[in-house]
């Protein structure tokens, strides 16, 4: 593989099958929206309301993944969870991210201290997107988003998420599509969360089950693009 790093990990043990650099410490991009995800799902319930805030909407990086939610707009967690997971919407982690902890700093610490206490010693998350910023971004290795998601598939609501390929809207206004194309492409797939920005390039985190074989794997860095994601 061309990935600068990377890892595969047996989902059930922990064992880890292959590594490239897995220590290396660098830019998950949108992965970091699975921290997201598990950190609003530890704190709502699917039906609470987000209502979202002129700065949830506005302060995103233009040109980056959204799916065009205005200011004062309101959809439930559930849906915003959808957005965030398939479409990759940035707004949507300010969103819930404002609506768990009252300010989107305050919801980095809990991102953090989540980090510390499942086991992530060397990653640092600095906003609940993964977009580039000037100064102290999002950073992590293959290896921790790995435990990451090995963490994130002991909750059933995350996994029905991240293998959903077409999400309805609840309030009929049309459908959201999984980014991941492997969940099309390779029927062993079962979820996972891509990921790009000028700083990570690509990165991908796949969980794939065939038999009684569970892998996770996480590649960081696999060349350039031109979307945001």
């Amino acid at each position: 593989i061309y990935a600068e790093s990377a890892i595969v990990m047996e989902a059930s043990t922990g064992t880890i099958l292959y590594n490239k650099d897995m220590d290396m410490v660098t830019y998950p991009a949108s992965i970091t929206k699975i921290m997201t995800a598990l950190v609003t799902l530890e704190h709502c319930s699917l039906d609470e309301v987000v209502t979202y805030s002129y700065y949830a909407t506005h302060s995103i990086e233009a040109g980056s993944s959204s799916i065009g939610t205005t200011e004062g707009e309101e959809l439930t967690v559930e849906e915003s969870l959808y957005a965030l997971l398939l479409e990759s919407a940035n707004e949507c982690g300010n969103g819930l991210a404002e609506h768990v902890a009252g300010s989107i700093d305050a919801f980095v610490e809990m991102m953090n201290e989540k980090a510390r206490d499942i086991g992530m010693k060397q990653t640092h998350f600095s906003n609940p997107s993964g977009l580039d910023e000037e100064d102290e971004g999002n950073l992590s290795t293959v290896k921790e988003m790995a435990i990451l998601y090995r963490y994130c598939c002991q909750n059933p609501l995350f996994n029905q998420i991240v293998k959903t390929k077409e999400y309805k809207r609840l309030d009929g206004k049309g459908y959201w599509h999984n980014k991941n194309r492997l969940l099309k492409e390779y029927p062993y797939c079962v979820g996972g969360k891509t990921g790009y920005t000028k700083k990570a390039k690509r990165t991908l985190i796949t969980r794939a089950i065939k038999k009684q074989v569970d892998l996770i794997i996480v590649t960081f860095n696999c060349g350039n693009d031109f979307e945001f994601h």
